[in-house]
């Protein structure tokens, strides 16, 4: 019988991510976590609905930089039984990051 685990996903945006190699998975006896970078919206879809389909995926967690219509493909692509949740920050956090994000050159 083949092992029981909480399987979930945490997805992000990076413009220089490669989804085939920028990718870990940590496991315990009851949670594995896959984390995977993806360049654009259309390889975030791709990703996930891969892992739901091949993987056994049940929960995502997408990072802050998902537009509604994103997260709204990405529901589809996953299908029923799927959590799909967004994390999200307030407002000065929010500045934080873009300020850092900057800085290093994301949005060249």
């Amino acid at each position: 019988m083949a092992e029981k685990k909480f399987k979930a996903a945490f997805i992000a945006h990076v413009p220089d991510a490669d989804s085939t190699k920028h990718r870990s998975i940590l496991k315990t006896s009851l949670y594995e976590l896959t984390s995977v970078l993806v360049k654009d919206d259309d390889d975030a879809v791709n990703v996930c609905r891969d892992l739901a389909q091949r993987e056994g995926v049940k929960s995502f967690l997408l990072c802050p930089g998902f537009t509604h219509t994103s997260i709204a493909r990405i529901v589809g692509a996953v299908g029923k039984g799927i959590s799909v949740n967004v994390a999200r920050g307030d407002g000065p956090s929010n500045q934080v990051t873009l300020s850092i994000m900057s800085e290093v050159g994301w949005f060249k």
